[in-house]
């Protein structure tokens, strides 16, 4: 048999085209190839936080404009490159960058802005600890750490922490389950893992969680909270589980009805939630006052009125609830609950302010969070926490859009704001005595609806039903068991159905003469081993002598459907039939050197001269092939004709693998395919078909 050709197909030549367009020539008979919906690689208009660089300001060099650029962020100019991949600020911008660092004129506006976020934090850190079974006290202590130790560090700019509502319920169930003591060892372990997660750059991992195992985390987050806080919304006591919780409602209702001052109580948690709805539409300066500082307002008031007796807040001394844990607190970590609850926190704390982070990156056109900093600086805060016994620290969207709305643009505020809580809670603490509780659960009753966000199913459900499904079920175990299990149970349905979708396999077939054809295209993965199986039994039972398998189109043949095609062809083989395979196969022969010619490509059959053509721009590769990739000398090449099939191709075909012994015997057929012979293939195998290997 002569020598296989040295070169592959001139990509220049009619019927291919370069690499990166829609080459028609990957194309066979009777198929089309199917419209994958991927992801356009050359976009960068991805839905997360700002990865590119912000345009400068010809005006102050380094000061970011908001305005993304389309190249990615570039490490020159005054600027320098962060610790996890980012351009760090310039110096037009360090001044407002770095925390202490502001210019003079905007201290009087950081000033201002960390006092609205010490009075939106303030309800939140103390209706949390309740909610979380833990005392007030705690809750202001793990505000003052997120603001005085995470608002101090590198990361982000104008995202607040402290405790926050999404992590309630998982530790009301840790404190009930492990007591108030062992609290501050999980915090701790938890806090010191954030920090390898963030020195080991994993901040970004974070961002490949689908969405829909978020959006699902966070409802199953917000509806167990809001049905807990009726209880104290009406000064009573939750049952417990969050289904006990949602089936004890209408009791609820009942008991509430018939007491006068659980009337009152319910009342103020009503106003509470209805005035953090309708607060963002008062208009003028009125609005800059948090829904949430009116309502405790509203209820110290209500409280102070004689013959009113609802609860009210217990605040004992900030200092004496300090609880650094000891030895016998350490030694519960030879409890496998104790690990799964550290790990537990890890991951919802983490994804948690992460996501909060690119929320608020989107907020404002200032420096983005760097988020491998940012992690290391939430594990700083959740450590310093847990030495104290506090609450777990993370990052809050209610404070950090109030940081953002109040004209921060430095770290100074959201550093004040601790600083503010720290003085309140020593020298007032007899202010927090007056607060009802029912004002507070009416705050997390509203902070639960946020989370919740029922609009986002129906949104879903437009969007990606698919992703509605993992949505939904998300939610549904998370109400049903806990916050662990639902989120890796949603995990585990993202990554089946992803998995699904991206093992698309399109097959056809058709019988024509004496074949039967099967032609793949696409993904074939063992999820589509069925289709596979049904296409190969149907072609061995049309009872035809000659069967071709095409699977040049497959872009990924994974081992369970490479090893059912070769067993397929094998057992046909054996039987006596004809079996053609056409394996997936590189575009061009491995060992094919730049500059080399290829046999029969001098002149084209028509005598017409070769038009000189630029050689395609190659990548730089910085070994040569491997010997071991290419097909072996025995190997057959077959090259794709794109016109439409002829009516009497099987006959020409059969002709083609005919012996013949000069080239005199193919004059007829040279006429009538003049491209597959100026392409310089072997003599004895034209078939037609994308560059491959195949096996007859």
């Amino acid at each position: 048999m002569p020598e296989p050709p040295t070169r592959g197909p001139d990509l220049t030549e009619p019927g291919f085209t370069e690499p990166g367009s829609t080459n028609p020539s990957f194309t066979a008979p009777g198929f089309s190839a199917p419209d994958f919906a991927g992801p356009d690689l050359t976009r960068l208009d991805f839905a997360g936080p700002d990865v590119t660089a912000p345009e400068a300001d010809p005006s102050e060099a380094g000061r970011p404009t908001g305005r993304r650029s389309a190249k990615p962020r570039a490490w020159k100019g005054s600027g320098g490159k962060g610790s996890d991949g980012e351009e760090s600020a310039g110096k037009g911008s360090a001044a407002r960058g770095a925390a202490g660092k502001a210019p003079k004129g905007d201290l009087a506006t950081e000033i201002t802005a960390s006092l609205v976020v010490f009075l939106v934090a303030l309800p939140l850190c103390i209706g949390v600890a309740v909610a979380s079974g833990v005392p007030a006290e705690l809750g202001i202590i793990s505000g003052v750490v997120g603001g005085l130790v995470v608002g101090a560090a590198r990361g982000s700019t104008l995202q607040v922490s402290g405790p926050a509502a999404g992590l309630a319920a998982l530790v009301a169930e840790t404190v009930l389950e492990h007591g108030v003591a062992m609290l501050g060892v999980i915090v701790l372990f938890s806090g010191l893992l954030q920090i390898v997660l963030g020195l080991v750059r994993l901040g970004r991992f974070f961002q490949a969680i689908s969405l829909a195992v978020v959006q699902g985390m966070l409802a199953g987050i917000g509806l167990p909270l809001m049905f807990s806080q009726a209880y104290p919304a009406a000064d009573a006591k939750a049952p417990g589980t969050p289904i006990e919780n949602m089936a004890g409602v209408p009791g609820l209702f009942a008991d509430t009805v018939s007491d006068p001052q659980s009337m009152i109580a319910a009342g103020l948690g009503i106003v509470t939630v209805v005035l953090s709805f309708l607060w963002k539409k008062v208009p003028g300066p009125v609005q800059k006052v948090p829904a949430a500082l009116v309502a405790v307002g509203i209820g110290i008031a209500v409280a102070a009125l004689p013959g009113v007796e609802v609860n009210t807040l217990q605040v004992g001394n900030l200092l004496a609830s300090v609880d650094v844990p000891g030895a016998e607190q350490f030694a519960g970590l030879a409890d496998a609950g104790i690990i799964t609850a550290i790990l537990t926190f890890t991951v919802i704390a983490s994804a948690e302010s992460l996501f909060t982070a690119a929320a608020v990156d989107r907020m404002h056109d200032g420096p983005r969070t760097r988020y491998n900093p940012e992690l290391i600086a939430q594990g700083a805060g959740n450590t310093v926490a847990g030495l104290l016994g506090a609450l777990p620290v993370t990052a809050v969207v209610a404070r950090s859009s109030a940081n953002v709305q109040a004209g921060a643009t430095t770290r100074l505020s959201r550093t004040f704001h601790g600083l503010w809580l720290l003085a309140f809670a020593l020298l007032l603490p007899q202010v927090l005595a007056l607060i009802p509780i029912s004002v507070l659960a009416g705050v997390l009753i509203h902070s639960g609806w946020k989370l919740f966000a029922p609009a986002e199913f129906p949104k879903m459900w437009r969007q990606d039903r698919g992703e509605f499904a993992v949505m939904t079920l998300t939610t549904l175990v998370i109400v049903a068991t806990a916050l662990l299990e639902g989120v890796l149970i949603g995990l585990a349905a993202g990554i089946v159905l992803a998995a699904v979708r991206m093992s698309r396999t399109v097959i056809r077939q058709h019988l024509e003469d004496d074949t039967a054809k099967v032609v793949m295209a696409g993904n074939a993965t063992f999820l589509r081993l069925p289709q596979v199986i049904e296409a190969l039994e149907a072609a061995a039972e049309a009872r035809k002598p000659r069967i071709r398998l095409d699977l040049t189109g497959v872009a990924h043949l994974d081992h369970a459907c490479r090893s059912q095609v070769e067993e397929f062809v094998a057992q046909q083989r054996g039987k006596g039939l004809r079996v053609e395979l056409l394996m997936p196969g590189p575009a061009e022969r491995p060992g094919r050197e730049p500059g080399a010619d290829r046999a029969g490509d001098a002149e084209p059959p028509t005598g017409r001269p070769r038009p000189p053509t630029a050689p395609l721009p190659r990548r730089p590769t910085t070994a040569p092939a491997a010997a071991s990739a290419a097909p072996g000398p025995t190997a057959e090449w077959f090259y794709l004709d794109t016109r439409p099939m002829p009516e009497d191709f099987a006959e020409r075909y059969a002709q083609e693998y005919a012996p013949r012994s000069t080239s005199a015997d193919r004059p007829e057929h040279a006429q009538g395919h003049p491209q597959e012979y100026a392409q310089g293939h072997a003599p004895e195998s034209s078939s037609g078909y994308s560059p491959g290997y195949a096996s007859r």
